[in-house]
């Protein structure tokens, strides 16, 4: 048992910032893979190469080719690899067919139409690395639907006599509305048979479901939140996977995710046009003024409330539209915008803008400098999701001294403690009912309070600012179910080996030979 005081692991991912992001995910897979090293583990991350990723920026090279096999089709990729700050070895899998787009997951809002086939690929492909590579994994963490496969995969084509046969895998399921459901003919080409496409496995009426499938085959399961662990065992949470969850109970998790602080820091964020700290929060009037002539908004005594957010549905942009209107005609506040998702969404925020100029900025697109600057910039930060397993930007917000405004749901009702009006305590204002007015309401409390109780806003900042999110506080979490995780599977093989040495003693026997 000695593999378990220094573990490898290796993190399949689409996504790990800052060389390919589109949400969270990113900002998870490279903050925990850099802690993990610091504490003293072996981990390294395997991602696809996108056309979008500047090679020679984070200079990436070639490594060797690599055959991978699907369905009794042969493909070729490319394998390089380059370091995340000088710290995490990285692997890129380079198939132009499949990866040579900007996009991730789509372009232009639409969907490539064969996310899974290019998942399947990448999926298998970070096994074949290993091999390759001889470098095995004690543990092989995949992350959402898209490398999902990759755990069952593991159990399937390199279940026995294989380098990678002891390899434990755990999935991260980051957001469960996103499944990877596809039509059933994937299967086939995927590389698994009849006996996988069964309800317990990838049949979800009568298509695939790439995330189902990692549940079942993975030896642990872990979500970002204590409270969304127990939110995706109901009906409601788990989006239709909540009894094949329940099935797993003694092998769910919930972790909450981490803030990397080297980069999320007023200290010495230098993305920011002034420094400041809990203790000095002079600086973050300069970063206020600088957001406002950037944005165009109006010199003004009001609060700057701002919105980084995918412009989604489950980001609660329905309850946004539902009062925004009417909050910015009667209340005194202005409002910084910046996401791209749903055009009408989308349309909506940019009407705004037009409908209350100097008071209302919309940008649509994602730019991490901006991003930087609304959460260091404004006072109050919107976060009026539908559901939010995790959700970090509260955690960044909440650093820079600038109170979220946010529906208690998941992690943000793990990371947020809601603001007591008679001491002044708390770090930020939460609201329970998936209502409109709930929301109207909530920010009329905050906005309230900035007016009439200034010290106490000034306590919430100091408060807030001085939580710890960082990753080390989660390391000791991950390890311990790396650890279940690797007893599970090691139990597994163990209960595979008996007949598989029968059968090898008849072949031996067979064959006139000493069996082993």
């Amino acid at each position: 048992m000695q593999r378990f005081e220094s573990l490898k692991v290796l993190f399949a991912a689409s996504e790990c910032a800052p060389l390919a992001k589109a949400g969270g995910l990113g900002d998870v897979v490279a903050g925990l893979a850099k802690e993990l090293r610091t504490s003293g583990h072996d981990a390294r991350i395997v991602l696809p190469l996108y056309r979008a990723i500047d090679r020679e920026k984070y200079g990436i090279h070639f490594v060797s080719p690599a055959c991978v096999h699907l369905g009794g089709v042969e493909a070729w990729v490319g394998i390089y690899a380059c370091e995340l700050d000088d710290a995490v070895p990285v692997w890129l899998v380079d198939h132009e067919s499949a990866f040579g787009r900007q996009g991730i997951y789509d372009e232009g809002m639409q969907e490539y139409g064969d996310n899974a086939y290019r998942f399947a690929l990448f999926s298998k492909a970070c096994l074949q690395i290993c091999k390759d590579l001889d470098w095995i994994p004690d543990v092989l963490h995949v992350h959402d639907w898209a490398t999902a496969p990759a755990a069952a995969y593991l159990k399937t084509w390199d279940r026995l006599l294989s380098p990678l046969t002891r390899t434990a895998s755990v999935l991260t399921i980051h957001n469960i509305g996103y499944q990877g459901v596809y039509e059933p003919g994937v299967i086939p080409f995927m590389g698994f048979g009849k006996e996988q496409f069964q309800p317990d496995i990838f049949e979800d009426h009568g298509r695939a479901n790439l995330l189902k499938a990692g549940v079942w085959y993975a030896d642990a399961i872990t979500t970002v939140s204590p409270a969304h662990a127990n939110e995706i065992l109901t009906p409601e949470g788990g989006r239709g996977l909540s009894p094949f969850l329940n099935r797993k109970r003694g092998d769910l998790f919930g972790i909450l995710n981490g803030a990397d602080y080297s980069q999320w820091d007023p200290r010495h964020d230098s993305l920011i046009p002034s420094s400041y700290s809990a203790n000095d929060l002079s600086g973050k009037v300069v970063c206020k003024e600088g957001l406002r002539r950037s944005l165009g908004l109006a010199e003004s005594d009001a609060p700057v409330i701002g919105l980084v957010s995918r412009l989604v549905e489950q980001k609660g942009m329905d309850l946004l539209r539902g009062m925004l209107t009417q909050a910015l005609e009667q209340m005194d506040f202005q409002l910084a915008v910046l996401g791209s998702g749903d055009v009408h969404i989308q349309d909506y925020f940019l009407w705004l803008a037009r409908r209350f100029p100097g008071k209302v900025s919309a940008t649509i697109g994602f730019s991490n400098e901006l991003s930087h600057s609304i959460v260091a910039g404004s006072d109050f930060f919107l976060i009026p999701s539908i559901y939010e397993p995790c959700g970090l930007t509260q955690l960044y917000s909440m650093r820079y001294g600038t109170l979220p405004i946010a529906r208690e749901t998941g992690g943000l009702k793990d990371t947020i403690r809601p603001y007591n009006a008679i001491d002044g305590s708390g770090t930020g204002f939460l609201f329970e009912q998936m209502e409109a007015a709930a929301l109207h309401d909530s920010v009329g409390w905050a906005l309230d309070t900035w007016f009439n109780r200034p010290a106490h806003i000034r306590l919430m900042q100091q408060e807030a600012m001085s939580c710890d999110f960082s990753w080390n506080r989660s390391i000791p979490d991950y390890v311990g179910v790396y650890r279940h995780a690797i007893r599970n599977r090691l139990r597994q093989v163990e209960q595979d080996l008996p007949p598989i040495k029968k059968s090898l003693a008849r072949n031996f026997m067979l064959e006139g030979l000493k069996a082993p």
